[in-house]
Order: structure tokens, then sequence, then C-alpha cells
């Protein structure tokens, strides 16, 4: 092992001002959940998704799980879904009790096939099937293709949830991701591009929606003096500590996104000469964030795998990471429906995830691109 200093996937950065503000919500001795922080939050994050409504919550998976529960997802329900994602989108699902599709990827994009979609939704029209549910997958900071995915959606009447939990600061058009969906679902885990240390949000222009979400993340509490339930609800409110943490991280998006958008452009310069080497494209109907800056190994090619690459990178002490492993492929899923697949399960085989931290230095940077060229070259 190589005795340079770590570089790290995806680690905190830290802004500058969180001191402040967790200071300022230690003095008000608002340290429990909620509290004028979250309410600040909330408010200053739907001005920069461009939605309505907003509520924090304790992580992008509770908010996940709300949004099906509001939307009354239930068993017997089908969820039409990105294969290739973590599988907290998934999980989600299997929480209200209902059956997770799994569309494949496209291979431009690498997100949810909107052709695919569309044919399948057809099919599934036609005998009556339709899913209770469309739940795409913004995938490493690049939007869908919405304006398909929400056509096809609204032709059967099927309610659309985003999974924007990789993609805040990226843009569709002239937007944000969730724009013209029932909601969009935020993750500020400490590895995305800003953190609370853990959290998440939910945006929506349903206030009806929101508000339904916000009392069940309150352990679905009556408007009673006393403790009063009807339902059950959920613990899922993020501290006023976690949201003083995420004002100061959201002010500098726009710079976290361009120390992003960096790095990839240093891994482009420095690596597309090398035949079988490939870097995940930006597709003309957004701005990619680069969360994490992807490619592709292609060995036949190269005679090297993506995993002999990471462990090249392990051995100078350079974290790296596979490409997310399709659900259709997981274990638990295995008696799930897809529709495709191979797409995404060859990104899975040949994809890499290099390091994308946004405090990552530029000697860092071509440390990391020394290794990788090494590897592929000798």
């Amino acid at each position: 092992m190589h005795n340079d200093q770590r570089v790290y996937l995806s680690p905190p950065f830290q802004s500058g001002d969180e001191s402040r503000l967790v200071q300022e919500a230690l003095d008000s001795n608002w340290i429990a959940p909620l509290g004028p922080m979250v309410d600040a939050f909330e408010e200053e994050f739907r001005g920069v998704v461009g939605a309505r409504h907003a509520i924090a919550l304790s992580s992008g998976t509770a908010g996940l799980h709300l949004a099906l529960v509001a939307l009354g997802v239930g068993p017997g329900d089908e969820v039409a879904t990105s294969t290739l994602t973590f599988a907290a989108t998934a999980f989600a699902i299997r929480y209200v009790g209902a059956t997770p599709v799994f569309i494949d990827s496209d291979t431009e994009s690498w997100n949810l096939d909107a052709t695919l979609l569309t044919d399948w939704l057809e099919r599934r029209a036609r005998v009556g099937r339709v899913p209770k549910v469309v739940l795409p997958v913004h995938l490493y900071g690049q939007s869908c293709d919405m304006d398909r995915i929400r056509a096809a959606c609204a032709r059967w009447g099927v309610a659309l949830i985003e999974d924007a939990a990789e993609a805040l600061g990226a843009t569709y058009g002239g937007g944000a991701p969730g724009e013209g969906s029932r909601c969009a679902v935020w993750s500020f885990n400490g590895n995305k591009i800003i953190t609370t240390s853990g959290g998440g949000m939910v945006t929506s222009d349903d206030h009806a929606l929101v508000e339904r979400m916000r009392k069940l993340a309150s352990q679905a509490r009556e408007a009673r003096v006393h403790y009063e339930h009807a339902e059950i609800g959920y613990n899922y409110r993020l501290s006023n500590v976690s949201a003083a943490i995420g004002r100061a991280q959201l002010r500098t998006l726009d710079a976290r996104v361009a120390a992003r958008r960096a790095h990839y452009n240093a891994y482009h310069s420095g690596l597309m000469d090398i035949p079988g080497f490939s870097m995940a494209t930006e597709m003309p109907w957004g701005r990619h964030t680069r969360w994490l800056s992807c490619c592709l190994i292609d060995a036949a090619i190269t005679g090297r795998s993506p995993e002999q690459v990471r462990l090249a990178l392990e051995a100078h002490n350079i974290e790296a990471r596979p490409v997310w492993k399709p659900m259709h492929e997981q274990p638990v899923f295995r008696d799930c429906e897809r529709v495709g697949g191979d797409v995404a399960s060859r990104l899975f085989r040949e994809g890499l995830c290099l390091p994308s931290g946004t405090g990552m230095t530029a000697a860092d940077r071509e440390r990391t691109i020394a290794v990788i060229r090494s590897a592929l070259l000798t």
C-alpha cells in the first residue's frame, strides 16, 4: 500500500458556514426534529428546484416510502422503476407491499429507457394492467428523458414519482427534475453533492400531497391536544441541527456542481484516448452534475477488467466503485418481472465510478488518471 493520502469516491465537503448555522440552532435550543432551520431549509430548497412545496425528512429512502404511501400504493399494486439504481428505490416499493417491475437502461443516458417503458405500458394497457406508479431514477447526476416518460404516464393515467436522490443540481430543459410529476425525492446522504449527514427531501406542486406526507412523517398525529392516531405513521422528520448543515451546503450548490464537472472534464481529457475506455455522455436535454464521474472499460479491447483497474487504484489508496448492480440481478428481487435488462447488465460489468468529491484536488485527480493509464496501457 502506498503512503499517499487516501482519495475517497465522494466524501462530504464543508462550505465553511456549517458551524455558524449549527451553533445558531444549538443556541436557540432547537435540537430536536423540526424547528426554524427545517422551515428555512424547506423554503430555500424548494426555491432552488422550482417546486411550490417541500418537506424535509430523515432520508431519501423515507421520502420514497412516504410518497408511495401518500399515493395509496399497497399490496397488489405494481410500480415500474429503473433496474439500474441503488437498492433503496426498490426497497421502498417493497415497504408498502407492492411489486417492482424493473425497466432496462438506454445505452446513451444509462437511465430508464423511455421507449421500453412506453411499449410496456401500451401492452399492459391492452390487458387492463397498468402499474399504479412509475418511478424513474436520475442516475449519477443526469436526468431521465422525462418528456417521453411523462407523456407515456399521462396517456395511461399512471402517477409519476421521480427518484432524484443523485441529481440535485441537474437540469432538464429549463428546469430541475421533478417539474410536472406528482413529486420528486432527494437525498442528502453523506456521499451526495450536498449533505445533512443523513437526510432527504420531497418536493411537489401538490399542496395536499405534501401535507399528507407531513402528517405521516410525524407519526400521523391527529389535530388534538392529546396524542390521537387514526392511522399508522412514521418518525421521518429531519432534525433542526441537520437542516442547519443542509442550508449551508445548499448555498454552495453551483460551486459544487462546477467542481464535479471539472473532475469529469479532466478525466475525459486524460483518458479518452485509451482504446476501449469511454465515459458517460451528457444528454442534450439538460446539465449533468457529474455527481460521480463514470466510465466504461471494455476488457475485450483493453485487456483489463474494471475490477483490475479498481484494484490498481486501491493499491494506490484511491477509492473507486462498480456501477450499481441492476436490481433484476439482485438475489432479493430474483422473482420480479423485468423489461429488458441486457444494457444495465453490461453497464454493471463494464462500469466504474471514479473519485468525484467536491474537494478533490487537481493533484489527486492527476494521480488517479496516472494510475488508470498505467493499469490500462502497461
